[in-house]
């Protein structure tokens, strides 16, 4: 039998395709894309500089008074991880760098760097809390201390500096912070068999052994995945090493960071959100890569459990604040829905993750939910204010910020937005594959043969897309289109006649030899749907959501004249949509004719033996990503439904 940590047959990747083979032109992405470059970044980068992020890899940092020891304990613990804020920077400007070329920010990202690099210990070491603060604790919190985490994101950032510029200058120094991990932790013995409480180096050195080629880098990834959860466990005899009682963990259980029991045999999808969808994107990784069953099943197995228990309406998941992250099945409650836009993100990779592992509808539509909804709701139109929480339900106090304390979401949502086409896109050996659809191009090769798709649509509102070929030559090729779950009754045309062809797992698959100008178009109806709730969730039973293609709608109180928690809408109830181009950015809007329960008649005593009058009220319900943006006042996203 072949051990889990041994690789074995590769298997065929989705490979994404590389970001400057995509570009967008179309009317809902390209300009969040460009408020990303122009807004995003930019205010990203000063905040960092104003909270002291960047200053701390300088040689000659003081930390402030507030990060003093105070008997015996280390104050402002959130700069713990100040690295991985910076690194999420690096890595969304370079992305950015890679589709926009820009002197300007690629001056500012060499000079950083050149900064990151004068920091850098002798012996391999990179991170400012242990460097400027505590020297003498490094490596002795893997659970709580995010010294792996940082490496994780700073790895990335150097791999995606590297693929956009081609310049070596933080690559080489994170590929000697890598071989000084390496040097550290794995089995042999003298190493610490450790692993990190917050998930991210896993993925991340995948990231730098396909970057690099260095195939040391996969193992020990393959090492860090396959430790966790082991026994005796790491974490209980690190507490004891340090002189804590491991019964005494502030989180209660190892479930908080996914090492309550080896990897393979996980069956529900628990703890904090985004340590959970980093460490299933690693697993999923290594599934493909190895071609390993056994790891895919479990991937498979999470996934199932969490869409179809844990997972909101929009995409979102993690219920509680307490731990960022899970509770119960079912248990999905709305006003005070955690649901943070850094989770969503997560849920994102790991979707494009195990569609490498073979393409399925499931993944990706759930890729497309949570991208259009609970993590674009989580930045402003503007590109300046964020959501950490992203909740279903407000009472009109809930509002982006600026910043964060613990700011991680901006930086993920810039990187996000900014790498977009890496998860439009994939090739396959002989396949071109759309998982998503926006207007613009993409570059495929085929047997050295280059091949453009360039898209036509007005997609998210509009469910036309056309897609034409561009090539020098006939070239032959599978085009794989994904025809999202959401739609119940697609058309294929191609080349202006019908189309029947295959759609294996939710993919249309059209193999033949194509040509320049050959096209096929789809049509996906987008009908107004009402989605009803499982009636488990609790919290959602009679109450009914409207959905519009990929977009989750929502009711704000600013489009009502009488108080939203009020309104009811009746099963017959007629919708319709029209777009408003000078609302919200652009939006496709939903009208209809609801009730809303009266108080006439109520002002003597709170309770009495019939119902109150429901009067005729109308309804209006914008996309879920674009509440937030007017005069503060309630959102729901689940209406009381009547027959």
């Amino acid at each position: 039998m072949t051990h889990p940590s041994e690789p074995t047959a590769p298997r065929q990747l989705y490979a994404p395709l590389p970001l400057p083979a995509v570009s967008f032109d179309d009317q809902f992405w390209a300009p969040r894309r460009r408020v990303n470059r122009d807004r995003t970044l930019p205010h990203i980068y000063a905040q960092c500089a104003a909270t002291g992020r960047i200053d701390a890899f300088r040689r000659d940092w003081q930390p402030a008074p507030e990060h003093a020891q105070r008997n015996g304990r280390w104050q402002g613990s959130a700069v713990m991880f100040w690295d991985s804020d910076v690194a999420k920077w690096i890595e969304a400007a370079a992305y950015s760098l890679a589709t926009d070329p820009d002197p300007q920010l690629d001056a500012q990202l060499d000079a950083l760097i050149a900064t990151i690099a004068g920091i850098q210990q002798p012996d391999g070491y990179l991170n400012t809390w242990f460097t400027h603060i505590d020297p003498a604790g490094r490596w002795s919190n893997l659970r709580d201390w995010h010294e792996l985490y940082c490496a994780g994101h700073l790895i990335e950032a150097a791999v995606a500096h590297y693929e956009a510029t081609g310049k070596r200058a933080l690559l080489d120094v994170l590929c000697r912070y890598a071989d000084y991990i390496g040097a550290t932790f794995g089995a042999a013995p003298g190493q610490r068999r450790g692993y990190c409480g917050h998930p991210e180096i896993e993925l991340a050195l995948i990231r730098l052994a396909q970057a690099t080629g260095e195939p040391r880098y996969m193992a020990l990834s393959r090492y860090f995945v396959n430790e966790r959860g082991r026994q005796p466990h790491y974490f209980d005899q690190e507490a004891l090493a340090r002189g804590a009682d491991p019964a005494e963990f502030w989180a209660g259980s190892h479930e908080y960071n996914q090492s309550h029991l080896p990897v393979r045999e996980q069956h529900e999808a628990v703890g904090h959100a985004v340590r959970a969808m980093y460490l299933y994107s690693a697993m999923a990784d290594l599934a493909a890569i190895d071609g390993d069953a056994a790891l895919g099943d479990a991937c498979a197995r999470l996934w199932r459990h969490l869409t179809g228990r844990r997972m909101y309406v929009m995409g979102g998941i993690g219920t509680s604040g307490t731990n960022e992250g899970f509770t119960s099945d079912y248990d999905l409650p709305n006003e005070s829905a955690y649901a943070e836009t850094c989770a969503a993100i997560g849920l994102i990779f790991w979707a494009r993750r195990m569609l490498q592992l073979g393409l399925d509808r499931r993944y990706a539509d759930v890729l497309e939910l949570a991208l259009y909804n609970a993590a674009l709701s989580g930045v402003s139109l503007g590109g300046d204010a964020f959501f950490y929480e992203n909740p279903l339900a407000s009472r009109g106090r809930h509002h982006r910020e600026p910043w964060f304390s613990c700011p991680c979401c901006p930086p993920n949502l810039a990187r996000l937005v900014a790498s977009l086409g890496a998860y439009a896109y994939a090739q396959g050996e002989s396949e071109a594959v759309v998982h998503l659809y926006a207007q613009g191009s993409a570059q495929f090769h085929f047997g050295g043969a280059p091949v453009t798709l360039q898209v036509q649509t007005d997609y998210p509102w509009d469910g036309r897309v056309v897609v034409r070929v561009a090539a020098a030559q006939p070239v032959r090729f599978a085009l794989r289109l994904r025809l999202p779950g959401w739609c119940a009754a697609p058309q294929v045309a191609l080349n202006g006649g019908p189309l029947n062809a295959p759609a294996e797992h939710g993919y249309l698959r059209i193999e033949r030899e194509w040509r320049n100008g050959d096209e096929v178009a789809l049509e996906l109806p987008m009908p107004i749907e009402r989605l009803y709730a499982d009636p488990r969730i609790a919290a959602d039973l009679g109450c009914v959501a409207l959905r519009r293609g990929p977009l989750l709608y929502c009711i704000e109180q600013a489009d009502h004249a009488v108080p939203i928690e009020r309104i009811v809408l009746p099963d017959t109830a007629e919708l319709s949509q029209a777009f408003h181009a000078e609302l919200l950015g652009g939006v496709a809007v939903i009208s209809g004719a609801a009730l809303a329960a009266s108080h006439e008649g109520w002002d003597e005593g709170l309770y009495r033996a019939e119902r109150p009058a429901l009067r005729p009220c109308a309804l209006t319900a914008i996309p879920y990503y674009a509440w937030d943006h007017r005069a503060p006042g309630a959102m729901r996203v689940w209406l009381p439904s009547a027959p």
